[in-house]
């Protein structure tokens, strides 16, 4: 078959992937003009037609459906060859790029510090953000996210470890406040909690349920700005076990509970995960994690 058709096929099962000429465009680099051309080269050559057009984008027919369902394989199969290839002659070395939520800095910049140790030649780039970054479009190696397991279908996806977190006070805010006895005396406290309402971290859910509203008196989105709230002493607020452990001025108000607790996936993209680079990281930092049993 023809390079060119390879092409063509490749384009069909992008858009089928996507639902769109300008999605599969942005992911294969080329202009939507192209992806068109592709789709209808590629139709005249079968004598068949491989997508229905509405408004909302593309959705594949019956031969569409067939067609694809090769591709997919083929798509596997190459990105499998490809991580063989590139894993025989890489070295560990170059970017590797990292992302988590900033609250996880302190736990996880000693493991990356030490895996460059080990290799000299890797330069890390360790992203912080609350968005999520998209590994299908290159933006990571790895990713290293809390909460409900991530279900991107071109993702491998692995448990790393649970992150348990209680409920702390500065020595100032007690000093100045006392600690509350249980639930029934929160009214009279000052709380740190998140500024968006919809999180769904499960100790902010419990803090939305148990503690009057207008109790919460300092806010903030970035989870290390509600760290340093409860250090500071604007409240009583959430503290993740390990970051507490090393922080001797906090007092425990309430100790971690199981349904605070949140799972931490590594996340990579399929097409890098067998890759020699993300494969010694990932060995680094699951042995790493053996020793968080804390957190």
């Amino acid at each position: 078959m023809p390079i060119e058709t390879w092409d063509e096929i490749r384009t069909a099962f992008q858009v089928a992937r996507l639902g769109t000429v300008s999605g599969a465009a942005d992911v294969l680099g080329v202009h939507h003009a192209t992806v068109i051309r592709h789709i209808d080269s590629l139709e005249k050559r079968l004598g068949a037609r491989l997508f229905q057009r509405h408004a909302r984008g593309y959705t594949p027919t019956e031969a569409g459906r067939d067609l694809l369902t090769v591709a997919q394989t083929t798509e596997e199969q190459f990105s499998q060859l490809s991580s063989r290839i590139k894993g025989q002659g890489e070295t560990v070395a170059g970017e590797l790029v990292v992302t988590a939520v900033s609250g996880m800095a302190d736990l996880l910049t000693p493991m990356l510090t030490g895996f460059q140790e080990a290799h000299p030649g890797i330069i890390v780039r360790f992203l912080t953000d609350l968005r999520v970054f998209r590994l299908d479009y290159g933006e990571a190696h790895v990713a290293i996210r809390a909460g409900a397991a991530p279900e991107e279908p071109d993702n491998v996806v692995q448990p790393l470890a649970r992150m348990r977190t209680g409920l702390y006070a500065s020595r100032g805010y007690v000093a100045a406040h006392g600690l509350p006895a249980g639930p029934g005396d929160f009214a009279g406290h000052r709380f740190v909690g998140a500024d968006n309402e919809q999180s769904r971290a499960p100790f902010h859910r419990w803090l939305r349920d148990n503690v009057p509203a207008d109790s919460v008196t300092f806010r903030a989105s970035e989870p290390q700005a509600l760290f340093h709230g409860v250090t500071a002493g604007a409240g009583i607020g959430f503290v993740s076990a390990y970051q507490a452990a090393h922080h001797p001025e906090l007092v425990e108000v309430m100790p971690p509970r199981p349904e605070w607790d949140a799972p931490l996936w590594i996340v990579t993209h399929v097409d890098l995960h067998r890759t020699l680079k993300v494969q010694s990281f990932l060995g680094h930092l699951k042995e790493a994690a053996k020793g968080w049993a804390g957190i």
